[in-house]
């Protein structure tokens, strides 16, 4: 048996379901590679894959559905039977409504002596269980039998693999449509799409494997991807050594205003996030009650007390960039602090209760960065919640059209947009264990050293959302349950430093 060679690698271009469609029919009607070799392609892949990760299953049940998908899983059925695995296959829907590729497959199936056995339900012991029901077509919530199938599969003990998407979990927005199939790992086909790495698609997909199933590469230059995905090992190249020359001055000055009563945490760790992530100065300024203390356990920081009459004009002087919005409460002192910064014509990033004020009274910068989490971007547009994390990427492009700069959306698959020609990106590293206070108001910190340092806002964003990112999963090796804000803070200097290139 052949099995092909897989990587940890993935394409950075991430596309949405109709574009994919594109190139397949592209690869079909202009380049004459015939449909049914492209399924053929793509069951053997995902065979070689299944014997690659779970090379002790000697019982598969495969779930089919009526289209292509379906096709695939029959293809996968028949080459597991012919190696000597036992096989079930279960097909989802009427028989009857099968036909062009996925027909020639099930016959082929057929022709092994096997039978098209309606899907009723999941029989107890399989050691593996393929989703190949839907494919990216879907556009409305899962009910009736379908639905009951992937609840039964959901259920079952056995892990999943799931053949281009898992059913029921939206290519484009990475929305769940009314329920969907929560794979251990899936395999995706001639273009990765965009909801499978954010929303609940990184739930959903488990680990993700890439196929190109050998289309002709120049069939991608008919697209504008619709997204890229990025991580550390991607953008830190951006990230040269210092000269030897340098003093901290060459770094910037970061100043970082929060922190009434109650709050001095959050702009603690925004302070100690941007210092480990290389400004040369930071300063800290904060309710004077906190003041005197605020650099305990971290003298480099400087802390300034401010009143809410306080004039901000010289500290906002000496600083190349600000954030704003760490504990900045919404009394009455952290409102006149609010209006005073706002007011600077340095790089600014707003956090936390600085995106509330925002909201308030909404305004359109483009020197700005603004870091809000889906609850937070819900209130900058009079939307719910949900409506935010159902389609992640329409939310982080209607931020960017009212308040303008660079909008980064926080959450599972973190979006950063712009205005430009340039398509959202979207980092694909992190993990469960940065959903801890105090995590977002690291991010704000980490960016607004970017900032300090020079870079420009929407390479600032993206360094310090993957950086972030990267620092997450190196302090999650120890666990993600526990894990604290303060953990990220002290991974991020030998994240930083473990990629670094000469000039």
């Amino acid at each position: 048996m052949r099995v092909m060679p897989f990587t940890d690698s993935l394409p950075y271009a991430l596309y949405r379901a109709d574009q994919v469609r594109q190139f397949d029919h592209i690869a079909i009607d202009e380049f004459e590679i015939p449909g049914e070799t492209l399924m053929e392609r793509a069951g053997i892949r995902a065979f070689d894959l299944l014997r690659h990760k779970w090379p002790e299953v000697r019982e598969i049940l495969v779930v089919c559905g009526l289209g292509n998908n379906g096709g695939d899983g029959y293809v996968l059925a028949r080459l597991a039977l012919q190696a000597g695995l036992r096989v079930r296959v279960l097909q989802l829907g009427d028989a009857e409504k099968i036909k062009g590729d996925a027909l020639l497959k099930a016959k082929a199936w057929m022709a092994l002596g096997q039978q098209l056995e309606p899907f009723q339900e999941l029989p107890g012991k399989p050691g593996l269980i393929v989703d190949a029901i839907l494919g990216t077509g879907l556009e409305r919530d899962l009910s009736g039998d379908w639905k009951a199938a992937v609840d039964q599969i959901n259920r079952h003990q056995a892990p999943v693999f799931a053949l281009d998407i898992p059913s029921g979990l939206n290519s484009d927005s990475g929305r769940v449509m009314g329920c969907a199939v929560r794979a251990a790992a899936t395999i995706s086909f001639i273009g990765l799409k965009q909801g499978m790495f954010t929303g609940n698609g990184p739930d959903c997909c488990g680990e993700v494997v890439f196929d190109a199933l050998e289309i002709p590469a120049q069939i991608y230059a008919r697209q504008l991807l619709a997204c890229r995905r990025m991580d550390w090992s991607k953008v830190s190249g951006s990230v040269g050594r210092r000269e030897r020359s340098s003093h901290k001055g060459s770094f910037g000055h970061l100043l970082l205003v929060g922190g009434d009563q109650g709050y001095s945490g959050a702009i603690r760790l925004a302070a100690e996030g941007g210092a480990r992530s290389g400004a040369g100065l930071v300063t800290l300024a904060t309710h004077p009650q906190h003041a005197p203390w605020s650099n305990l356990g971290r003298p480099e920081l400087m802390c300034r007390g401010v009143d809410a009459d306080t004039d901000l004009t010289p500290l906002l002087q000496q600083a190349s960039a600000v954030v704003l919005g760490p504990g900045l409460g919404r009394s009455p002192w952290g409102e006149q602090v609010y209006h005073q910064v706002t007011t600077t014509e340095l790089p600014l990033l707003l956090d936390a209760d600085a995106l509330y004020w925002l909201a308030r009274q909404p305004n359109q910068r483009n020197n700005r960065v603004l870091t809000p989490h889906p609850g937070e971007a819900a209130r900058l547009l009079d939307w719910d919640t949900q409506q935010v994390q159902s389609d992640r990427f329409a939310a982080c492009e209607a931020l960017q059209q009212r308040y303008g700069g660079v909008v980064v959306l926080k959450g599972a698959g973190t979006l950063v947009g712009g205005s430009g020609s340039q398509p959202v990106a979207l980092c694909s590293d992190g993990n469960p264990g940065m959903a801890s206070g105090g995590s977002g108001d690291v991010l704000s910190g980490v960016i607004g050293a970017f900032l300090a340092q020079g870079y420009a806002l929407r390479d600032a964003a993206e360094l310090g959302v993957c950086l972030h990112a990267a620092a997450g999963d190196k302090a999650a090796r120890e666990g993600e349950i526990g894990m604290l804000a303060g953990d990220l803070i002290d991974a991020l200097r030998e994240t930083l430093n473990s990629e670094l290139v000469d000039d």
